[in-house]
């Protein structure tokens, strides 16, 4: 093998040492190391200056999660097949070996591109053979080297290696202090955390040389692998003691918080069982005293509450199985007040209360018809529940003896209904009026901006201050199973990340399973189906298809003038003369009065501006009463005008006005407050064919107006329109009311009417109201909400209505009234509209 001449410097050093001062080799050196090179020296003495040359080139030990340092000792388990090669290689002697360390520790047989290049050289102090085939070996770092090359990879890693001693030149007082602080450091470590063997603490203490200090303290320490090869091949002592300091300090730090923890720790432990014991004696001497304790006395009521609830089974076993676990805990710990506020929940539940029905027909009849006016089909389905409700029962052993053999599908009691209608047609008092022809409590809570799933199945009681949903707290409100329980504006619920409200809802609202209904926070089942879940929405749109097919729909439309006239009548104004201290014979409304309100003041579907109005003249009233200027008034239209100011709406005016130039046609649309009266106005300017559409029109209503536009230039001449006319001309549709969305395909016939009119100068006759979906072919298609918009049309004074013939079945739904005071057209083209809708046979243009 070549020679080595650093190796052969390394051990020149040593005899100078040993021949020099042997108290400084005894220190620096273990004896180990000692013995290596008092053995060399012998056998150089025995071969010669010619022979005593040494390699040059070391094998290499890989090593994977670990750094061996200089001046330590370290076993190590070798099992990989290169690494036995190289052990097996080694005669014997002082069996040098270099150790470097992995930059990768996941793998196996590194390359030498993935070693560190600074390792350190070690002997083989030790060498045990496994029955597994494995090595056990001690080995002793002696110094620190730094790979120049790797020579040879097979059968193991060689390397041309050079020592790559320290920088011991320091100061030596700076010196001797740092040593004496990272000696202190260690010594505190270990007393905190005493895992290393009292005798290895001693002899590292009693370690005088800095660098043979910092490598034993550092080989002790729980280092990163990245850390600990830094810390290798920091060159300076000083900032090797340095580095050491840090990370001693740091990890005193740790040592010290988590001594701290464990402190606290401990002392609550000791006061709970401090605690616990002399609970227990309490007990005892109030035992002996014949005496109860809070506690014990709480259990027991819980357990004659449970008894009372007449839970089902599976609640009763649940409370029953929480009970226990309270009788064991003391009133001091947190997991006692949250499962006594779990049982406070199901004993004051009523698992088993219900409210007699009142089943007179008659009675419910009267009742329902004292509290509204109108809505016949909310009122007869609720006289079809009570009359099935009284034959079921008046049949009861009957149905008995013939059980139905339907084991899936269980007999549904409750009733699930929506009332869908504009705000202010009485949709939430319709319930408390059903509640009380029912002789049933009433609930209501209302779901509009919920986004939560947990407000309607609670919280999981893991949570602090879970508390179940609101279905069930409302059941705990009413003390009953089966209310009238009232969903309002269910319309309005939304959704985000902490769930979908709406879809929580499909088990509540579902007959087929709403009787083993589970709350997040019970977690057990409970019978929702006596309970009578009335919802109510402005809109359909904005449910979910599966979530409204599990209801029964109800439309409540707007009301007539004569329905208002009735409600003001029977309901409004007596109400508005009692709450504002008012007899009866002090203020009276004449029949013209509430027609002058109604027609001049409001504009709405409901009644709820028109009680406002009627209210607002009640509190003028009241002022000169107080003031002894009136003894009593009758309220005339003219008085109207007075107490209210000038008019805030003319119907037929405005819509004679508007339509009195050509270009100008009335169309009507459907809001989710009810119908509207829409206006479309169309306007040409010399230009080059553009099209223009302003009034904050949607996309659909967008594409209406492109098509009425299309039909309109593609039928010139059946229209006998100019052919020349759209050419040079730019046509701008406009739609009122800007700041207000619009969207839908009903205004189709209504731009198309207004286009017409103005291309061919001919007016829309004042009085005619319109709506209907247009083709290209200049079809009329069927819309929907037909009964809103003849509702508006009526309320705007128009006497005639344009409708596609297939909405004709709509007109049933219409009442007697607003049918004999309008005249209804039904076409199925828009030749028939412009027939219908323009005041003189059209004549063809000039230009």
């Amino acid at each position: 093998m070549p020679n080595n001449k650093w190796l052969e410097e390394l051990f020149e050093s040593l005899n100078i040492l040993e021949n020099g001062e042997n108290s400084e080799f005894n220190r620096m050196f273990s004896p180990s190391l000692k013995r290596i090179f008092q053995k060399r020296n012998k056998d150089k003495n025995k071969k010669g200056k010619g022979n005593s040359t040494k390699p040059e080139i070391l094998p290499i030990l890989p090593l994977r999660g670990i750094v061996v340092y200089p001046h330590t000792s370290m076993p190590l388990t070798i099992g990989q097949p290169r690494s036995i090669r190289l052990i097996d290689s080694l005669s014997g002697g002082d069996r040098l070996i270099g150790m470097v360390t992995s930059k990768k520790p996941d793998l196996e047989a590194p390359d030498p591109e993935d070693l560190y290049e600074v390792g350190t050289i070690a002997s083989i102090q030790r060498l045990f053979r496994l029955p597994d085939g494995t090595i056990r070996l001690l080995v002793q770092g002696i110094e620190r080297m730094k790979i120049k090359e790797y020579v040879d990879e097979e059968p193991y890693l060689k390397a041309k290696v050079q020592l790559y001693p320290e920088d011991l030149t320091a100061d030596s007082l700076n010196l001797e202090a740092m040593t004496r602080s990272v000696r202190g450091q260690f010594e505190k470590i270990t007393e905190m955390a005493s895992v290393i063997p009292q005798e290895i603490v001693s002899s590292i203490l009693q370690v005088e040389e800095p660098l043979q200090v910092a490598y034993s303290i550092a080989n002790f320490q729980r280092m990163g692998l990245d850390d600990a090869q830094i810390f290798l091949e920091i060159n300076a002592i000083e900032d090797k003691l340095q580095n050491l300091t840090n990370f001693l300090t740091r990890e005193l730090d740790v040592l010290e918080i988590g001594q701290k923890i464990q402190d606290d720790a401990r002392t609550e432990i000791e006061k709970v069982q401090r605690d616990y014991f002399l609970r227990e004696q309490m007990k005892a001497i109030q035992r002996e005293l014949g005496e109860a304790d809070d506690g014990i006395a709480e259990v027991q009521d819980l357990r004659e509450k449970i008894k009372a609830a007449k839970m089902p089974e599976e609640a009763n076993e649940q409370a029953t199985r929480e009970l226990k676990r309270l009788n064991k805990l003391p009133p001091s710990s947190a997991e006692y007040g949250v499962i006594r506020t779990y049982l406070d929940w199901f004993v004051t539940l009523p698992w088993s209360i219900t409210t007699e029905d009142t089943l007179d027909i008659q009675n419910a009849r009267s009742v329902l018809e004292e509290d509204h006016y109108g809505l016949d089909e909310v009122k007869q389905r609720l006289l079809e529940f009570l009359a099935v409700r009284k034959l079921r029962i008046d049949r009861q052993e009957e149905f008995e003896e013939k059980k139905s053999e339907d084991h899936i599908r269980k007999e549904r009691e409750g009733v699930i209904l929506c009332f869908v209608g504009p705000p202010g047609v009485g949709k939430t008092s319709l319930g408390q009026s059903i509640a009380r022809a029912l002789g049933r409590k009433f609930i209501r809570i209302s779901l509009g901006g919920v986004r939560d799933e947990a407000e309607i199945r609670g919280h999981r009681r893991t949570y602090i201050g879970a508390l179940p949903g609101r279905i069930l707290q409302g059941l705990r409100r009413v003390e009953s199973n089966n209310p009238v329980f009232m969903l309002d504006e269910i319309d309005k619920l939304g959704s985000d990340f902490r769930g979908d409200p709406a879809s929580a809802l499909l088990e509540v609202l579902d007959p087929e399973q709403n009787s083993e209904f589970r709350d997040h926070y019970l977690e057990v089942a409970y019978d929702l189906s006596q309970t009578m879940f009335i919802t109510t929405a402005n809109t359909l749109s904005t449910i979910p298809g599966p979530l409204r097919d599990r209801m029964e729909i109800i439309e409540i439309s707007s009301y007539t003038e004569r329905d208002k006239v009735e409600i003001a009548k029977g309901y409004l104004v007596p109400r508005q003369l009692r709450e504002n201290g008012l007899r009866e014979d002090e203020a009276t409304f004449s029949e013209d009065a509430l027609k002058a309100i109604i027609r001049s003041y409001t504009r709405e579907a409901g009644v709820r501006n028109l009680e406002r109005m009627i209210g607002s003249i009640c509190r003028k009233i009241v002022t000169k009463v107080a003031e002894d200027k009136l003894e009593k008034a009758e309220i005339t239209p003219e008085l109207v005008k007075e107490y209210l100011g000038k008019p805030r709406f003319f119907h037929t005016e405005e819509i004679a006005t508007r339509t009195a130039i050509p270009g100008v046609a009335t169309g009507l649309a459907w809001t989710p407050v009810g119908g509207d009266v829409l206006f479309v106005e169309a306007t040409s300017m010399p230009g080059g064919s553009g099209f223009q559409l302003t009034g904050s029109l949607g996309e659909v209503m967008q594409e209406s107006a492109k098509a009425a536009l299309s039909y309109v230039r593609s039928n010139v001449k059946t229209l006998k329109l100019d052919p020349k006319y759209f050419e040079a001309r730019d046509i701008h549709l406009h739609v009122p009311a800007g700041a207000q969305p619009k969207d839908g395909p009903s205004a189709g016939v209504t731009m198309a009417t207004a286009i017409v009119s103005m291309a061919s100068d001919q007016k829309v006759k004042p009085d005619v109201g319109m709506t209907g979906e247009i083709t290209l072919r200049g079809q009329v298609m069927p819309v929907g909400g037909v009964k809103e918009k003849v509702l508006a049309a009526h309320r705007a004074g128009l006497k005639k209505m344009i409708l596609p013939a297939r909405n004709e079945a709509d007109l049933e739904e219409i009442p007697d009234e607003v049918i004999n005071s309008m005249e209804f057209k039904f076409v199925e083209t828009i030749q028939e509209v412009l027939d219908a809708a323009l005041v003189t046979k059209r004549k063809k243009r000039v230009k």
